[in-house]
């Protein structure tokens, strides 16, 4: 390779890296504000409305099992009770507990 597109190729790669550092700090401020929302009374997001991006941000929860979630409710329809949360794959007893104050029907 040659000397400059050893450099591009290095201000790329630092892009990256700067993009995914903010996207984390972002994700991570969203769950301590979650949190504080959460811990006063104020804040709790509606389960049946909410979408993928919303469902990510909660503790535990990726882009597969936020998109698990979608997914069921869309098959069965809106959740009936919190709990239901338990029939969606990957969401155990542990998970449900750490989760289940930051929602709402």
């Amino acid at each position: 390779m040659k000397k400059k597109e050893i450099i591009v190729l290095a201000i790329l790669v630092g892009v990256l890296i700067a993009v995914n550092a903010l996207n984390f700090v972002r994700k991570e401020r969203v769950k301590h504000s979650y949190t504080m929302l959460v811990e006063r009374g104020l804040e709790k997001l509606p389960l049946n409305a909410v979408g993928t991006g919303e469902l990510e941000d909660l503790p535990g929860i990726g882009r597969v099992l936020a998109r698990r979630i979608v997914a069921y409710r869309n098959q069965i329809g809106e959740f009936k009770s919190l709990d239901e949360l338990k029939e969606v794959k990957g969401i155990g007893d542990k998970l449900y507990e750490r989760i289940s104050p930051y929602l709402e029907l």
